[in-house]
């Protein structure tokens, strides 16, 4: 039980970081799946179309989601800095959704809506392993400082 507990002391932020991290992108998941089929299906746009408007929404969500609440702990470097590369990487991580979509639909020749929506789910669950390293290592930094529980002028404890 030890063992257990002291795994978890140590580990405890990862823990808590990943879990508002998958929590925010399976809500973005959610946003990008149905303006995906919203898009695709219901409107008639091209398979890549599709997928291109669905990001953009999904990744705006997700950014601000990600900044004040997923990595509210670390390091503001600028709103300017952070969302240019917010979206730089996740316009890589929309390259390999892509790349799984035309395969799929171009290469394969499944362009049925069951198809198109495993190879995006495949597509997403490759750029969400990409994003989650990228925003961690250029996007949301390490604090320099530590946050304090309490903000001096007020007073206010800061909740997590």
């Amino acid at each position: 039980m030890r063992v257990i507990k002291a795994a978890y002391q140590r580990f405890a932020h990862l823990v808590h970081e990943l879990a508002k991290f998958g929590t925010v992108g399976a809500l973005a998941f959610v946003l990008d799946f149905a303006m995906l089929n919203l898009f695709h299906v219901a409107i008639g746009l091209g398979p890549l179309t599709s997928k291109v408007f669905a990001t953009i929404i999904s990744t705006t969500f997700a950014y601000f989601a990600n900044r004040h609440w997923t990595f509210r702990h670390r390091e503001q470097s600028g709103l300017g800095r952070e969302y240019f590369l917010f979206f730089l990487f996740n316009g890589i991580a929309l390259l390999i959704g892509l790349l799984v979509i035309g395969f799929t639909a171009y290469t394969l020749g499944l362009t049925d809506p069951i198809s198109y929506n495993v190879a995006n789910i495949i597509g997403v669950a490759l750029g969400t392993l990409f994003r989650y390293w990228s925003y961690k290592r250029w996007v949301f930094l390490e604090a320099t400082e530590p946050i304090p529980q309490e903000l001096p002028e007020a007073g206010i404890k800061r909740g997590r």
